[in-house]
């Protein structure tokens, strides 16, 4: 892996609990606004720019993205942003509950991810990765960091051990609860040499921020006569974890109706696509297992792996799309279906119970938790997930870090 420091643009200590944001794309913009509401000095007037303009703006539009880029300025004249004195490398923890993980932010070279050394797993929306590009592009600035991870290293997590005695430069508990912490790390030659014995890394969260800054860079080095491969334009800031530290949630389904069948008749069908069971926890136990929220009931689908199968067709989300979402309740393509939404693992299954019940939607879907190995078995082969298959917490802070070109 090719890492290197950067000088970054950092909140000063005494305003990070209140200026690190929420990342963009798990918030809707009412959201935002009312956040912005409470914490004034938020930076998701940069992140979500169209929550400080009038409502019904289109979230796209050439003003939202000028927007971002005066109150970036604004940030920075007004000390809300501040340059670091020389180029760092950070460790970086957080702290959800009894869960912690210790990452290293870097930033790291587009052509790794070109060339796949910097593994996805998903596919990307060219709307989407749009947006990022007009928001780099006006901003000339990376805001918010790619979540990667990596095989763990012994010689990574002696100097992340190392760094973690020192006193930090940022530390506080965000709204939510989460505590985030952040080091200088005394030694980078010695990381970015570490690094580089890592064959490559693994994008767990951030596959259009990845691909929107691979598409900056290309253009500006198509802009640039005398392009060497260096400038800061090639480099996103990204933070890179020991994949045995991170914690995947499940992402739950709820679809909006039975596709016209009575529950009884459903409920025959499905027992003929898996074994279903009368009773269940409302979280499953192991892979293989989903839980069923049907008429004030949760019901076990227990599903046989088929013999010689790939890793994506292993995987519980893929399964209960193959076998029920898509015969059973019609939903071919849960890409573009407006039948069926995502829930995060993090709301938990009395969400899930709660919308049934309220009759918002007909059924529940509780999925057991993709694992880190099967994400990298699926990179690893060159394959794309389900939409929607994994849900990472804690998610990573906007603002604590920004990278400029």
């Amino acid at each position: 892996m090719r890492i290197r420091s950067f000088q970054a643009l950092v909140p000063p200590a005494g305003l990070a609990a209140d200026f690190a944001s929420p990342p963009y794309d798990v918030l809707n913009t009412a959201e935002a606004r009312e956040i912005i509401a409470k914490q004034p000095k938020s930076f998701l007037r940069v992140v979500r720019s169209e929550a400080t303009l009038q409502e019904g703006v289109d979230p796209y539009s050439p003003e939202v993205y000028e927007q971002a880029r005066k109150n970036f300025v604004r940030m920075q004249e007004e000390g809300e942003l501040v340059r670091e004195n020389s180029p760092q490398i950070y460790l970086y923890r957080q702290v959800m509950g009894d869960h912690a993980q210790t990452g290293i932010t870097a930033v790291c070279h587009a052509d790794d991810y070109a060339a796949g050394l910097i593994k996805k797993h998903e596919k990307t929306r060219p709307d989407k990765e749009d947006d990022r590009v007009r928001l780099n592009t006006a901003l000339s600035a990376h805001i918010e960091p790619v979540f990667l991870a990596f095989e763990s290293n012994a010689e990574i997590e002696k100097l992340m051990e190392h760094t973690a005695k020192t006193d930090p430069f940022l530390d506080f508990t965000a709204p939510d609860g989460i505590r985030h912490t952040l080091w200088r790390m005394p030694d980078t030659d010695a990381v970015v040499k570490a690094f580089a014995a890592i064959p490559h890394s693994y994008i767990a969260d951030g596959h259009h921020r990845s691909a929107g800054a691979a598409r900056v860079g290309l253009a500006k080095r198509e802009a640039n006569p005398k392009h060497t491969g260096e400038e800061d334009y090639n480099w996103f800031p990204a933070v890179i974890f020991p994949q045995d530290q991170l914690k995947i949630l499940p992402y739950n389904r709820l679809v909006a109706d039975l596709n016209g069948l009575h529950p009884e008749e459903f409920l025959v069908r499905v027992s003929h696509a898996c074994t279903l069971s009368p009773s269940a926890p409302p979280s499953p136990a192991k892979p293989g297992q989903v839980s069923m929220y049907l008429g004030g009931h949760w019901l076990g689908l227990n599903f046989e792996v088929p013999a010689g199968a790939d890793p994506v067709s292993r995987l519980d989300v893929s399964l209960l799309q193959d076998k029920i979402l898509a015969p059973i309740l019609g939903i071919e393509d849960p890409r573009t279906s407006k039948r069926i939404d995502f829930v995060g693992g993090i709301r938990g299954t009395d969400f899930l119970r709660a919308e049934v019940d309220a009759k918002r939607t007909s059924v529940a879907f509780s999925m057991h938790p993709v694992t880190m190995r099967q994400l990298m078995d699926i990179a690893d082969a060159g394959q794309i997930m389900p939409p929607k298959s994994t849900w990472f917490e804690p998610k990573l802070r906007s603002g604590l870090f920004i990278h400029t070109f």
